[in-house]
């Protein structure tokens, strides 16, 4: 194939994508926003799935520095109600298919499997246009240009491709999270630290849920979920963290001190973050030169499979266009039939909502034990 391709955004996917058509011989340029790779924080713990994620891993060769970045312990998970009582105490035995990793370590892995210079950095896409005969143009925020004549959108949730090939945009999904962080947790905040364990926490109840993952370094990282509209959430001043977290702490008024010390201890300024997603079941018609994977093709609900399926996408698209290297249209096809498959397929398989009654911690067990028959 002698098309280079050009890819908007230097995500998990779109790295992913970069580095099988580096092995396959095909030149590919990434264009990212942010001006250098440790630009912002890059999140933090991810499931990597062997029937996903991992398959991604092993197209790309990077099988052993996964391995490499594994947290040891992490897939345990505890379940507790609200006033701190443990449902589900369940270790880590090492046999589990979804070991967790840090985001920013599995991006530098990607990173470095790279050739320099491959990834452009502070380059923001504007404006994206078509020029005819499958070929388009990217204009940057800061200047320049680029034509291609095969684009990749993996550019994440306000992806600038998206409008080549669909009118869709985000909605938001009636809920958003608070993130905040606590470090040294055994020894400065044991009581959060113990109720949290070796991996991950869940408490939760209808429209009020509270995530914590054990990170690196003692570090408890925690996604507080509460489902109100927007305007709820504009009436909290998060720029003082003081007020904001009282706040949010007296929604959970009631809640064991372990679990609400989740909020009010946070050593970081709670960061609100809330969440959108595409239609369900959304797919384009196929338009020459031009493409998506990741979020920017099949946003949803927080699930534990976005970055898996990016990574899946990028993986996939690289294999179908080394297959295919006299005929892009025909590789982008197969491409996208399958994961509009795959993606479809993954939304309907999804945890109890924040509002079902079934959230709560007897039936997030019950729903564990109905996937695993």
């Amino acid at each position: 194939m002698h098309t280079p391709v050009t890819i908007i955004g230097a995500g998990l996917g779109g790295l992913t994508l970069a580095r099988l058509l580096h092995l396959r011989g095909i030149p590919a340029t990434v264009y990212e926003a942010e001006s250098s790779p440790s630009a912002r924080a890059q999140g933090g713990l991810l499931d990597i799935h062997d029937y996903n994620g991992q398959l991604a891993l092993k197209a790309a060769g990077l099988m052993d520095e996964f391995h490499a970045i594994v947290l040891e312990g992490r897939q345990a998970l505890r379940l507790l109600d609200r006033d701190g009582t443990v449902l589900l105490d369940q270790a880590d035995d090492g046999t589990g298919g979804r070991p967790e990793v840090q985001r920013g370590d599995l991006r530098q892995v990607l990173l470095d499997s790279l050739p320099a210079g491959t990834v452009r950095w502070g380059h923001k896409a504007g404006r994206v246009r078509a020029l005819g005969e499958g070929r388009h143009e990217v204009t940057f925020a800061g200047g320049g240009t680029v034509v291609t004549s095969l684009l990749v959108g993996a550019d994440g949730a306000w992806s600038r491709v998206r409008p080549l090939l669909s009118s869709a945009t985000p909605e938001y999904i009636g809920h958003s999270v608070i993130e905040t962080y606590l470090f040294d947790a055994d020894t400065r905040h044991p009581a959060a630290a113990k109720a949290v364990g070796d991996g991950m926490l869940i408490a939760p109840m209808p429209g009020r849920t509270i995530f914590a993952h054990r990170e690196k370094n003692d570090t408890l990282h925690a996604y507080v979920g509460i489902a109100e509209p927007q305007d709820w959430f504009a009436a909290i001043d998060f720029a003082d963290a003081a007020t904001a977290t009282a706040r949010i702490a007296q929604e959970f008024d009631g809640w064991a001190p372990e679990l609400t010390a989740l909020i009010t201890d946070t050593d970081l300024a709670p960061v609100l973050r809330p969440l959108y997603a595409l239609p369900a079941g959304h797919r384009w018609d196929r338009t020459p030169g031009v493409t998506l994977l990741g979020d920017a093709a099949h946003l949803s609900a927080p699930n534990g499979e976005g970055a898996n399926l990016a990574m899946l996408d990028g993986a996939e698209l690289g294999e179908a266009l080394a297959a295919h290297p006299d005929d892009t249209e025909t590789a982008l096809t197969e491409y996208e039939q399958a994961m509009f498959l795959r993606s479809a397929e993954t939304a309907t398989d999804e945890m109890p909502g924040i509002n079902s009654a079934h959230n709560t911690a007897q039936g997030l067990i019950d729903w564990f034990a109905e996937k695993s028959q």
